[in-house]
């Protein structure tokens, strides 16, 4: 079994140099999970944080299940509890007290049947380092284009 993936936090990689990933499961309602099913999350804005030895996911919105008979959670974007083993736990506590780290969730996907969220070790980037960024972007997707231009070209008729 794959994974099927729900929402990605797109401009992450372009907000943030990603130094690591760690896989968290979530704890969810039932509800949550028909909706994360159905594809209605957004990780636009969240982060996680660690409270004493638990960590959790903050801002991250999951939509109210439309079928739902009234029983559903009342804040899409609640805290959410995440899984993590003690040890990663207490690395990731480490690493973000160094200047400049925070967590970010870069996916949140099904892996077995379970929910699973992406947590990414970031440092954000400067303004500099953004223009950089698509600077890079626009000259490998003018390379890319001249490149296939350039295969339709017969190498006789130039």
């Amino acid at each position: 079994m794959g994974s099927d993936i729900v929402a990605q936090n797109r401009k992450a990689h372009f907000e943030y140099f990603i130094v690591e990933t760690v896989e968290a499961g979530l704890v969810l309602t039932g509800h949550e999970v028909k909706s994360l099913r159905a594809g209605k999350a957004n990780l636009q804005d969240s982060y996680a944080r660690i409270k004493g030895e638990e960590a959790f996911l903050l801002n991250a919105h999951i939509s109210v299940y439309e079928r739902a008979d009234g029983f559903t959670h009342a804040d899409p974007e609640r805290t959410r509890k995440l899984l993590l083993h003690k040890s990663e736990i207490k690395r990731l506590i480490g690493k973000t007290r160094e200047k400049g780290f925070t967590l970010i969730p870069t996916k949140i996907y099904f892996k077995d049947g379970k929910a699973k969220v992406e947590i990414a070790l970031a440092k954000g980037k400067t303004m500099h380092d953004k223009r950089d960024t698509i600077r890079k972007r626009d000259a490998e997707r003018d390379l890319k284009s001249a490149f296939k231009a350039n295969k339709g070209v017969k190498k006789g008729n130039k």
